[in-house]
């Protein structure tokens, strides 16, 4: 199936799974324990029904949006996602060029495979670094001031690891630390040649942000990146830790892994200026609601004081829509583009984000709205 044919982004997910060895599909697709709530991000939408306007003039569809003091040509923007180098060898590059090229803003992860200072290379659009607070505060700051120097946009903090998640399909398929692959997930590299040969002679393929650190090591003893960053995760942050994160950056600051009215009213008491309803995708605490069900909540108790992200289960047009109906100020996808990238690199991000614009756009002509500030909460309705 070409990108071409790929009608939706559930195609490109069917796509991206025949092209990368199992391990890493399910590494990417998966969640914690029985994936209750990975499914449930999704299929939560459909507990909401769109009450359309007709005999609308709707000639002139007007998507953008305006997002931490950014203006963005879409409602939607891309996540911070760990690694992406692993889906396609063009990795965090890739997707920042087709956000930039889609005018929209484009988040790196901590975890990322390409630096701050050359994702800031590769595009001049708008772009945000996902932070977490490590024990060493020196390796937070050191983040920050990196961000700063390299002109990004905003910071997010991300505040839903206290410890990793459960997520029972890299056990199964040995993607571990260190990794401990079984004889089917051998072979299935083995039936991935181009994937394999990439990655076992791309020397480049490390986490870049931390790799410039000499001498890394837990308890006195040398260790690789990713465990010198597990041994990192801080379980004593509180939200005294956020505040002094966000007078350090003194911009554009998000939390995100809010989920409830207690959070979102914490965070804007620290002074964040928005906050992301995010459980990680479904793969952190398995069981908690679906962001959708989260979301009208934590817009009450926001009010004007914060903009609240949905983050988590977009996979249609309709899901951007109900979303900004109750109240969101837009949508961050992850998987959404992720598949895109592992199907076919940067032209699959830019089909992905081709899909959800073109359905956007349809979307609002049929609810009856021409810009993205007529969507309000007369549009939707929860099933009952």
């Amino acid at each position: 199936m070409s990108l071409e044919r790929c009608n939706n982004i559930g195609d490109l997910r069917k796509k991206a799974k025949r092209r990368l060895p199992a391990p890493v599909f399910h590494y990417l697709d998966g969640g914690a324990d029985d994936e209750v709530t990975l499914r449930r991000n999704t299929d939560a939408f459909e507990d909401y029904e769109l009450n359309p306007n007709y005999l609308t003039d709707t000639s002139h569809i007007d998507t953008s949006t305006e997002v931490l003091g950014v203006k963005l040509d879409l409602p939607v923007f891309l996540s911070p996602t760990g690694m992406s180098r692993l889906f396609h060898h063009t990795g965090e590059p890739a997707v920042a060029r087709a956000a930039h090229k889609y005018g929209t803003l484009y988040s790196l992860s901590t975890l990322g495979t390409t630096s701050i200072e050359d994702v800031a290379a590769a595009t001049d659009g708008p772009k945000m670094f996902q932070i977490y607070v490590y024990k060493d505060r020196g390796l937070t700051r050191e983040f920050i001031q990196r961000c700063k120097d390299a002109k990004y946009d905003a910071i997010c903090l991300t505040v839903d690891v206290p410890v990793p998640g459960n997520r029972e399909r890299d056990l199964v398929n040995g993607m571990t630390i260190p990794p401990k692959f079984s004889l089917g997930s051998l072979f299935s590299f083995a039936m991935h040649p181009e994937w394999s040969l990439r990655a076992l002679f791309d020397a480049s393929f490390d986490l870049a942000n931390v790799q410039q650190r000499k001498d890394l090591s837990v308890a006195g003893q040398p260790v690789s990146v990713m465990q010198y960053l597990n041994d990192q995760i801080d379980r004593t942050v509180t939200w005294k830790d956020a505040e002094w994160l966000a007078q350090e950056w003194g911009g554009r600051f998000l939390i995100k892994g809010v989920h409830s009215v207690h959070d979102a009213k914490r965070a804007a008491e620290i002074g964040a200026h928005g906050v992301m309803v995010s459980n990680h995708g479904g793969r952190q605490l398995d069981g908690v609601p679906a962001c959708i069900d989260a979301l009208g909540p934590i817009v009450d108790e926001a009010g004007d004081k914060l903009e609240v992200i949905l983050d988590g289960g977009v996979r249609r047009g309709t899901h951007v829509i109900k979303a900004l109906a109750l109240g969101a100020a837009a949508c961050s996808i992850g998987r959404g583009y992720l598949y895109g990238l592992g199907a076919g690199g940067q032209a699959g991000v830019e089909r992905a984000l081709t899909l959800l614009r073109n359905e956007i756009e349809r979307d609002m002509a049929l609810l009856g709205v021409n810009k993205v500030s007529e969507i309000t909460r007369d549009f939707i309705t929860p099933r009952c």
